[in-house]
């Protein structure tokens, strides 16, 4: 027993680490296309089950570009004999491991999201996975150990993109192609027809913001009752930002990090009364400071693979609150493992009013059971099984690593993607 910590029946109903496995896996994803370029045929996760030595076993989910698995199995190593129920231990094993093993810099995923900190991009899963071997010792969801849900089941937003009707080689996929604005309405209305989505979320920056603005309109007229959201990526000036948002004003409900920078955004929130969000500018605590004496941002999307988890989140719901700023929920290509820890999160955050982003309806495979995480008025109810509420299917992990073997990526490429489509192709930040 470490020096401080009294065993209690809880700690030793959990048990200690015994062995921790990181399994990078890789799923098909159709080409979608962003400000930095297009998704590649493969999105690539790592699932992270903690065992302990009391026979039970924790799942966590969260990227798994090369540098990124580098740093998991460094923490996975130093984790045996870590008692379930210490977090806090767990972040000093992480800060230990990344500064003795890897080197604590900084990390980037997908060309957009640059932290000066590996720290809680990495703690996070490990974070989730003992929640959910909590949960389990306990007998209660997650939501219970992040104080209690606030509401039984939590929306999410349909996610639209622009997309190729296929990646170049191969059939057609079956949402076809997303140009034009007729052809973006009809993916929303197979959103909403699916998934009963009360939310639509369009992903811009690929097209002249004239174009977008259409697509947008013409959400609007198709989906008079729906809450409508852009997010370009930063991919418009100042300028360009202003217009949009004067011009989308009583249409949208925010405007996402139309350009780029706290200092970006603060000079379009001068001019615009639209609110304004960020998944790109504030993502980690030493952010929030400057955002706020800037007031640069009236909503803040928060993710658990960025922030350092789920307490962290919870911590973030926190300081939004004391300073007036809303919260939704950001999300990258993920599966079942996170869309859990996404639900309890947000079932248990009562300022997380608005409707979470999704990217779940894209994927057609995934490794954890079917049954639990169901999709039903726009909203999934939150898992009411102990832990995460949901159990790892072990021929489809099997089956998804053996893809990532095989598939040959081994990062998230988007804009190398597609210049092997569009040779010329540059990155658009802040082009518009």
């Amino acid at each position: 027993m470490r020096a401080g910590r009294r065993p209690t029946p809880e700690s030793q109903a959990g048990g200690r680490v015994s062995r921790v496995s990181v399994t990078p896996v890789a799923f098909r994803d159709p080409p979608l296309l962003n400000v930095v370029g297009v998704h590649q045929p493969y999105v690539l996760r790592a699932i992270v089950q903690v065992h302990t030595d009391a026979g039970l076993v924790g799942l966590g989910e969260t990227y798994a570009d090369q540098a990124h698995l580098q740093r998991l199995e460094a923490v996975a190593a130093a984790l045996p004999g870590l008692d379930a129920f210490d977090l806090n231990g767990l972040r000093r094993v992480v800060v230990t491991a990344l500064g003795a093993s890897t080197g604590g810099a900084g990390a980037s995923f997908g060309g957009m999201l640059d932290l000066s900190s590996a720290v809680d991009t990495v703690a996070a899963p490990f974070e989730v996975a003992l929640l959910d071997l909590q949960g389990r010792a306990l007998g209660r969801p997650v939501s219970d150990l992040l104080g209690g849900a606030v509401r039984e089941r939590v929306p999410y937003s349909a996610y639209l993109f622009y997309k190729w009707a296929a990646h170049p080689g191969q059939d057609d996929d079956t949402w076809g192609e997303g140009r034009t604005p007729e052809q973006m309405v009809a993916q929303a209305r197979r959103m909403v027809d699916e998934y009963g989505f009360g939310a639509i979320k369009l992903k811009g920056g690929v097209y002249e913001p004239r174009h977008e603005i259409e697509t947008v309109e013409a959400l609007a007229a198709a989906f008079p009752g729906h809450a409508l959201r852009i997010d370009p990526n930063g991919a418009w000036t100042v300028r360009t930002s202003v217009e949009v948002a004067d011009r989308l004003s009583g249409v949208l409900e925010y405007l996402e990090d139309p350009t780029p920078g706290i200092d970006g955004m603060a000079a379009v929130a001068r001019q615009s009364g639209l609110p304004l969000a960020t998944n790109m500018c504030v993502i980690a605590f030493e952010h929030l400071k400057p955002a706020v004496a800037a007031d640069a941002v009236q909503v803040v999307l928060s993710d658990h693979h960025l922030w350092g988890g789920l307490r962290r989140s919870a911590l973030l719901g926190g300081i939004c609150e004391t300073f007036g700023m809303g919260l939704s929920m950001h999300s990258n290509s993920h599966l079942g493992v996170s869309l859990a820890a996404m639900t309890h999160l947000a079932a248990a955050t009562p300022n997380l009013t608005y409707a979470c982003d999704t990217h779940y309806p894209w994927k057609s495979e995934d490794v954890i059971k079917p049954g639990v995480l169901e999709f039903r008025d726009g909203s999934v109810a939150v898992p009411a099984g102990p832990g995460l509420g949901v159990e790892l299917d072990q021929d489809a992990l099997a089956a998804l690593h053996e893809q990532y073997v095989t598939c040959g990526q081994r990062g998230r490429e988007d804009t190398a993607y597609m210049r092997t489509v569009v040779p010329d192709f540059t990155p658009n930040t802040a082009r518009w």
